[in-house]
């Protein structure tokens, strides 16, 4: 199922991600999902998708590359 807003993404993704990260992951979530029809498949690129843009430090918080 595509994904409206931010307010509708899992909790494990809300809790952990700063929001423009979770935009990120939402917008490619749902080309994903669109483009190959398979959930897991969308998680992979979503999560990929943020990790080209944020990455996770040393506390574990995810931060915005330079």
């Amino acid at each position: 199922m595509p994904y409206k807003n931010v307010k509708d993404l899992p909790e494990s993704v809300q809790d952990n991600l700063p929001h423009h990260a979770q935009e990120i992951f939402k917008e490619a979530f749902n080309s994903a999902l669109d483009e190959y029809h398979k959930e897991e498949t969308a998680f992979k690129v979503a999560w990929s998708a943020v990790k080209n843009k944020y990455h996770k430090d040393n506390d574990g918080n995810w931060t915005a590359k330079d």
